[in-house]
């Protein structure tokens, strides 16, 4: 794994259905354009992704869709919240073949000693 650094203040925790050691961070860094995803299991990362924050948008059309299609809880709410339609998502490639990569722009970052 690469550098681990603290998280930001910017972002949450998840806690996986699995286990209470395993979690599902998620932090943004301005600095580099970047959305965070990162396994954990209990203080070690397991892996991470990086997604420039231009893809946020399409990543929650997604969930909300997803959310949508689980249906209203006994009390009429989903996730909480009103029952609201649909949002249609739109696959935007072919998931089937080889995945494409993309890097994530570099900004210089100073570094703290």
């Amino acid at each position: 794994m690469g550098e681990v650094l603290p998280m930001p203040g910017f972002g949450d925790l998840f806690t996986d259905l699995r286990a209470d050691d395993r979690t599902m961070r998620v932090s943004f860094h301005p600095e580099r354009a970047v959305v965070v995803l990162s396994l954990w299991r209990g203080a070690v990362c397991r892996g991470s992704f990086r997604m420039a924050v231009e893809e946020a948008g399409r990543l929650r059309a997604l969930l909300e869709a997803i959310e949508a299609a689980a249906g209203p809880t006994a009390d009429g709410t989903v996730g909480g919240e009103e029952a609201a339609e649909a949002t249609e998502v739109v696959q935007t490639g072919d998931i089937a073949g080889t995945a494409r990569r993309v890097a994530s722009p570099v900004v210089p970052v100073p570094r703290v000693a």
